[in-house]
């Protein structure tokens, strides 16, 4: 059987993770088997999102009916209820459904309505409380398919620690990151030298490492040293695979996220509020101040540059995760250089026509290029400013500018 969680979270406190596991352990000890912990995340450019637009899947063997009690038991005892934006829904399904729906709330938008019908198709047990939204991300969940898959270890905290500062030590995170990486990712920015894998608010986590399999992440964990735990979970996820992104087709859709290549064509401008934009055959790309370092490349790029860029198209723009500069465009010397013949300063003789001497009259017929400070591979945004599902490029064989 499959149970699927949505939308129990607040701004201020809870995590479905966190539910998702003590329903887990609940129904454990009420001799359920527990065969898999999922955590799904779907579209992040949703605007309804709490947080990081994630529901839950548990695969397990049991009664229907105890399942059933005891997860609705466990949301109306737990879920924020109070936050105008927390809307939980719950599905159980006997066999896994059509990844369709998945998909769908992956990469585009889907309703209530849709999700009811499908549960309704499914002859599935739900329940869904307020709006009911929560019953988008919980079918999503059951039915995610994950072709490529990384894990994530959440620790979380004891209950009698929640809402006060979380105690641990800074330099064994970063130890941990040093000595598992690049089968561990987005513990530690070494940009900005501090961690990123430890929440700053009120919810139960205490850390999350992720990485490739659970072996990894064990290993990670092995290697820091944190305030006690209550509790953990290895989590199979869609994290760090790209799985939003679609190829661009021609035409931009507000809310989806792409894979788009083009040429840029003209010089990239500076916004107020730090944020930086540079303009390419058919879109308009943003680096957003909290991309922090990775604006520096975004800087470099010159008409001509052929880049590959992954991201979300937002209010007419597409929003920087990562680009590849495929093609690097020649950069000409703005310094006129010296006369080979007679060591006098040359000059210019048009775009592209080389130069000529002012004193001797000889010719340079070849541009003169400078090096350039970008070279060709993939560069991305800090481990800060990084989506949940955005693959890390770690994962694809190398780090920035490879």
């Amino acid at each position: 059987m499959y149970l699927g969680i949505d939308d129990t979270d607040s701004p201020e406190g809870m995590c479905t993770t966190y539910l998702g596991a003590l329903i887990a352990a609940s129904l454990k000890e009420q001799g359920c088997l527990i065969k898999n912990m999922r955590l799904i995340r779907l579209n992040p450019n949703v605007p309804w999102k709490t947080r990081g637009n994630a529901g839950v899947c548990i695969e397990l063997d049991g009664d229907a009916g105890l399942i059933r009690d005891t997860a609705c038991d466990f949301i109306e005892r737990y879920a924020q209820f109070d936050c105008s934006n927390t809307n939980p829904g719950f599905v159980l399904v006997a066999e896994k459904p059509s990844p369709d729906f998945y998909y769908k709330a992956l990469r585009s938008f889907c309703t209530v309505e849709e999700a009811e019908a499908e549960l309704k198709s499914l002859r599935a047990e739900y329940c869904g409380w307020k709006n009911r939204r929560g019953l988008i991300g919980a079918l999503a969940a059951v039915s995610a398919v994950l072709p490529d898959k990384t894990c994530e270890y959440l620790s979380y905290r004891m209950p009698e620690a929640f809402g006060t500062p979380r105690v641990y030590d800074a330099a064994s995170f970063k130890r941990s990151a040093e000595e598992t990486s690049p089968h561990t990712w987005d513990t530690w920015d070494f940009s900005a030298d501090k961690p990123v894998c430890l929440p700053h608010g009120k919810d139960p986590v205490l850390f999350g490492i992720r990485g490739e399999s659970p072996e990894c992440v064990e290993k990670a964990v092995s290697l820091v040293s944190a305030e006690p735990e209550s509790m953990h979970v290895i989590w199979e996820t869609n994290q760090g695979t790209d799985a939003h992104l679609v190829p661009f087709e021609g035409e931009f859709t507000e809310g989806v996220s792409y894979v788009y290549s083009g040429e840029v064509t003209g010089v990239p401008v500076e916004h107020r509020g730090g944020h930086v934009s540079v303009p390419l055959t058919d879109v308009e790309c943003y680096a957003f101040e909290p991309t922090k370092s990775f604006r520096a490349y975004v800087r470099q790029l010159i008409p001509g540059d052929k880049i590959t860029v992954c991201g979300g198209y937002l209010n007419g723009v597409l929003h920087f995760e990562k680009f590849s500069l495929d093609e690097a465009s020649p950069l000409e010397s703005r310094i006129s250089p010296r006369c080979p013949v007679c060591g006098g300063r040359m000059t210019s003789a048009g775009r592209g026509k080389g130069y000529k001497c002012r004193e001797c009259s000889a010719r340079i017929r070849e541009p003169q290029y400078i090096p350039r400070d970008i070279s060709p591979g993939w560069y991305e945004v800090p481990p800060d400013a990084r989506r949940h599902l955005a693959k890390p490029v770690v994962r694809m064989g190398g780090s920035d500018g490879e």
